[in-house]
Order: structure tokens, then C-alpha cells, then sequence
């Protein structure tokens, strides 16, 4: 993993700590320096202080060896401090890319369910180059220096260092090469199992009323035993490997000893010079030390910086184009073929249509039929695999969607509410204007709903708007939904959950829209809301079966019920919004 050489946003973000990498090279440097001061002391303590026993050159030793420590100890503390800021930094210029990333390719690819995944492999790779194992890395070059140190107080004891480096590097890539992969697998499948519970737990109430906990938990407890087991094998073995490296890397100082004093009985030696090489011996093998017992955070990190680069590849960044005006919501498929995202399923095909301004479509058919994935094109949150949607006559993807999301009002189906007061959630999240508030909410029909509430439009909702039943969820939805005055609605089965008084509602919501000048779509398989539309689209099967005023729609579908085998088809319109369909079935 060179985080230099390769080209991606992420190795571009690390090349703006590169002054900062300097002067953590630069900080080891002198701490590595610094490092040898213990055994320079003990050489001169038994080769001049012993010999002459002179106290005043002991206590100069001693105030120079104090006076090197304290500033090993600030050097060593501003090698941190510049790695927490380098970290930070990191952060500060990756992590709305990686939250944008992570939400872009949920969106696209339908996920189900880690995009957090993403932000704690960022903190991974961040708190990594803020920990102790980069400053092994730091740290590990300056070996042979420690080692050419060895070889001036006796040759062999410099290739005696050699030899037990070699080995210890061997011991370490050992290691990696025995736990690299179960714990990739482990990692895998700790992510894999992390999104299966919390999958499962958001339908908490479901599992429980129907008691299927114990079938849930079980397929969980299937994966989670393998990520347990996967890790437990790395860990035995990294275990192994540690701990013989570690038990060499004493016994080396012990030899290093060993040596020293045959070499002091040969007189090729000071005593000084024996005990300041088994000092050295433990210095220059403590990197690679290091190195194994950080390796398994090493391979962790590599795992998360090669998915964020995976990431940020899967969704690049969106080049800034020109600005388009604010649209008419004049809307208009052209041959659309469209299914779900990462599917290969087609759930519309073929579907060619266009929707004028300042009317309410209604949008009708059975289940399966192709409805709310029109609802979803329309809003420009899927993609079409073929053919091209325009909004205003530019295709709907050249707006940005800063740009055009105060343009557009969308009820999905399944009403998501977040936790926040309910002003927060009406105002989308966004600056809470009170007049804008309370006028969406006048013109949803729900404002007296709210002030009944406990704390009116400061009440706040748990996740998902828990505290509020599905009526009331619909209906402020509907409120967030017309906020800002948008021009165009796309509302999917926002009568679901409805009593008669949130039913007349929507009813005037839809009309005080039509008078206003606004587009309206409303799938719905009620037929109340029928009466305030202008024009239908009957859908089945994922192609349009018809399409055109609300009344002659009407009479093809009275028709198809007859007992006939075919259609008329429905004559066209004129200056109607919409295309009629032929159709014949």
C-alpha cells in the first residue's frame, strides 16, 4: 500500500499532509538519534566513570543523559501532536466525501444497509495515522543505524544483530502471510453480520409480534460464529508469531551479552562497550517488534483504505456544470425503461409520456405495476437504463440536486421521518423559517394536527417518527413535502393511512396546487382523490395502458372490465397534458 504513488482521492488528500510527513521524518530522525543516549551513558559510566572514579565526570554524564531524555520525551510528544492534527486534517477533508460517497452509492445500488461502513473505515485509517503503529514505520528505517553502531563496537556482534533481524523481518512476514487472510474473511463477515442485525432490529415490533426472533437471531449467530472463528484462528496464530518474535528479541539481548562478554575476556572489548550493545540489540529490534504487534491493525486499515478508494471510484465526483434556470414542471418520459437500482429486473419498460404544467395526474393500476418506480424516475432518484426523462426539457440529471430538491415535493410510499422536532423535519432539516413552516403545514391540512400535539411544532420525533401513527407520519410527510412552495408533487399512495378528515385534506391540498399553476403526480388505488385529477395514467404490467382525461381513462377501464376481448381504443385528446395510449388487451 505505497498511499503516495497511487492515484485515487484519497492518496490525493494524504499529499497535502506531505509537509507534515516530513517533519515527522525529520522528529524521528532525532528521536532515533536521541534513542542511543542509554547506551552511549552506561559506555561511558563503566569505561570512564569506573575507571576513574570521578564523580564530577559522572554527574556531567549524568545532567547531558537528563538534558537528551527531556528532549526525546517533547520531541516524541510533538511526533504526536502532529499526527493527531495530520489525522484530523484527513478527516476534515475526506469526510463529507465519503458521507456524499456512501449515500450516493446506497442510492444507486439499493444497499441494504452499511453505509456507515464507510465513515468507520475513515476513522479507522485516521486514528492508524495517529497511533503508535505509523510511528513503527517511522521508526523502522533507522535499524541499519543501530546495527552500524553494533559493528564499530565489534564486528560480530554487528552480524549478530544482522542475523536476528533477518530472522525477526522472517518471523514478520510470516505472520502476515498466515493471518492476512482469515482475517480479511473476519472482517468480511463482521461487516456482513453488523448489517444483518441491523437490519433486523429496525423491525423490532414485527419480530416480535409474530415471534421471529429466534429464527432471526439464529441466521445472525450463523455468520457471527464464522467471524468468531475466522478471528479466533488469526488470533492463535498471530499470537504464535508474536510471541516467538517477541521471546527472540530478548534472547538476542541476552546474546548480545553473552557475546559482549567474550569478547571482553579476549580483550577485543570494553565492559562498557558489552553492556551498551545488549542496550542497542533491544533498540534495533524493537521496530520490528512493533511491526508484528501492529500488524493486524495494519491489515485492517489497509482493508478500509482500499474500500474507501473503492468507494470514492463507484462515485466520483460530480464535475460542476453550468446552472440551469429554475424549470417549468413540465415533465415528459421518452421511451424509459427502468427497474430498481442493482437490479437487472426491468419494472417499466418502454414508457413514453409527457406531463404539462398546472395539472394533477393520477396515476392508477395494480399492485406491481410499475407505479411508484414512475414515481422515483419522475423525481430524478433513479436512473433509467434506457431512454431519458426531461424536466422543463433538459434531462433531469443535469440539475443538481441542491438545486432542484426546493423545486420538487416527494411522499414516498413508505413515510420516513427523522429524529427531530417537527418543525425540523417540515422545514427539511433545513433554516427553520416559521412562516414557511406553518404555511406548508396549512396547506397540507395539518396544522391544527400539530398544535394538538404536545409541544406543537417543537415536539420531537424518535426515529423514524416513532411516537406518531401512521396517519399522522402521512400527513406531516405531506407537510415536508409541500414545503417551500414546490412546483412540482410527487406524492405515492398519500392516502394510505388516511382517515375522512385527512382524505378532505389532501383533497383541498391537491386542488389549492392545481389553482396555483403546480404539477401534481399522485398514485393512488382510492378512487376519492380520482375526482380532483385531470388526467389519468392506467398502468399494468410496466407499460402505460392508457392514458388521458380522467373521464375517458375511466370508461377504457369500465370497458376492459367488460366482458369483451378488446378495447376501443380511446380517441386523442386535442390540447390535452397528456398522450392517450391505444391499447388493446
Amino acid at each position: 500500500m505505497n498511499i503516495f504513488r497511487d492515484q485515487n482521492e484519497l492518496t490525493e488528500a494524504l499529499k497535502t499532509c506531505k509537509k507534515s510527513f516530513r517533519s515527522l521524518m525529520t522528529f524521528s530522525a532525532a528521536v532515533n538519534i536521541l534513542a542511543l543516549t542509554p547506551s552511549i551513558y552506561m559506555l561511558q559510566v563503566y569505561d570512564r566513570v569506573l575507571a576513574s572514579s570521578n564523580e564530577a565526570t559522572l554527574a556531567m554524564l549524568t545532567l547531558i543523559a537528563v538534558g537528551l531524555f527531556v528532549l526525546a520525551g517533547l520531541l516524541e510528544a510533538s511526533r504526536t501532536f502532529i499526527l493527531v492534527r495530520v489525522g484530523n486534517k484527513l478527516d476534515v477533508a475526506l469526510n463529507q466525501r465519503v458521507y456524499n460517497c456512501a449515500y450516493e452509492v446506497q442510492l444507486r445500488t439499493g444497499a441494504s444497509g452499511n453505509a456507515g461502513q464507510s465513515l468507520r473505515d475513515l476513522t479507522v485509517v485516521r486514528q492508524f495515522l495517529t497511533g503508535n503503529g505509523i510511528m513503527a514505520f517511522f521508526d523502522t528505517p533507522w535499524i541499519p543505524i543501530y546495527m552500524g553502531v553494533m559493528f564499530l563496537f565489534h564486528p560480530g556482534l554487528g552480524l549478530l544483530a544482522v542475523v536476528g533481524a533477518l530472522i525477526s523481518i522472517t518471523l514478520t512476514f510470516a505472520n502476515n502471510k498466515q493471518t492476512d487472510p482469515p482475517l480479511t474473511e473476519a472482517n468480511r463477515l463482521a461487516i456482513k453480520s453488523a448489517a444483518t442485525a441491523d437490519s433486523n432490529l429496525r423491525n423490532a415490533e414485527v419480530i416480535e409480534a409474530m415471534g421471529m426472533l429466534g429464527a432471526l437471531r439464529n441466521r445472525w449467530l450463523e455468520e457471527h460464529f464464522k467471524f468468531l472463528a475466522l478471528q479466533a484462528q488469526a488470533s492463535d496464530k498471530a499470537a504464535v508469531w508474536t510471541h516467538a518474535s517477541k521471546y527472540f528479541r530478548i534472547f538476542l539481548q541476552s546474546a548480545a551479552l553473552g557475546l559482549g562478554a567474550y569478547y571482553v575476556i579476549e580483550q577485543t572489548m570494553t565492559p562498557g562497550m558489552m553492556i551498551a550493545a545488549s542496550i542497542l540489540m533491544g533498540r534495533a529490534l524493537a521496530p520490528i517488534d512493533q511491526l508484528i504487534g501492529v500488524w493486524k491493525s495494519y491489515n485492517s486499515t489497509k482493508q478500509a483504505y482500499m474500500r474507501l478508494i473503492k468507494l470514492m471510484e463507484n462515485a466520483p465526483a460530480a464535475p460542476e456544470g453550468l446552472k440551469l434556470p429554475d424549470p417549468a414542471p413540465n415533465l415528459s418520459f421518452e421511451s424509459v425503461t427502468a427497474g430498481p437500482p442493482g437490479s437487472r429486473q426491468f419494472t417499466v419498460r418502454n414508457l413514453s409520456v409527457a406531463i404539462k404544467a398546472g395539472q394533477v395526474v393520477g396515476v392508477i393500476g395494480p399492485s406491481g405495476a410499475g407505479k411508484s418506480t414512475l414515481a422515483r424516475l419522475a423525481i430524478g432518484i433513479w436512473k433509467p437504463q434506457n431512454g431519458i426523462i426531461r424536466l422543463d426539457g433538459a434531462d433531469i440529471n443535469q440539475y443538481s440536486r441542491e438545486h432542484i430538491g426546493p423545486f420538487i415535493g416527494y411522499l414516498p410510499q413508505e413515510v420516513e421521518l427523522f429524529a427531530g422536532t417537527v418543525s425540523e423535519n417540515i422545514a427539511r432539516f433545513g433554516e427553520l423559517d416559521s412562516q414557511k413552516i406553518v404555511a406548508a403545514a396549512q396547506a397540507a391540512g395539518v396544522h391544527q394536527m400539530i398544535l394538538n400535539l404536545p409541544k406543537g411544532y417543537d415536539t420531537p420525533l424518535g426515529e423514524r417518527g416513532a411516537g406518531l401513527s401512521g396517519g399522522q407520519k402521512q400527513r406531516l410527510g405531506l407537510a415536508r413535502a409541500m414545503y417551500g412552495n414546490p412546483k412540482l408533487l410527487v406524492l405515492d399512495e398519500p392516502n394510505s393511512n388516511l382517515d375522512d378528515a385527512g382524505e378532505q385534506a389532501l383533497i383541498n391540498a391537491l386542488t389549492t396546487q392545481r389553482e396555483a399553476g403546480h404539477t401534481v403526480i399522485v398514485i393512488t388505488h382510492k378512487t376519492s382523490v380520482l375526482t380532483v385529477t385531470d388526467s389519468l395514467i392506467l398502468m399494468r404490467d410496466g407499460t402505460i395502458a392508457a392514458a388521458g382525461p380522467s373521464g375517458e381513462v375511466l370508461k377504457v377501464i369500465t370497458q376492459q372490465q367488460a366482458p369483451q376481448k378488446n378495447t376501443a381504443a380511446i380517441a386523442s385528446a386535442g390540447n390535452n397534458p397528456i398522450q392517450v395510449v391505444n391499447t388493446n388487451r
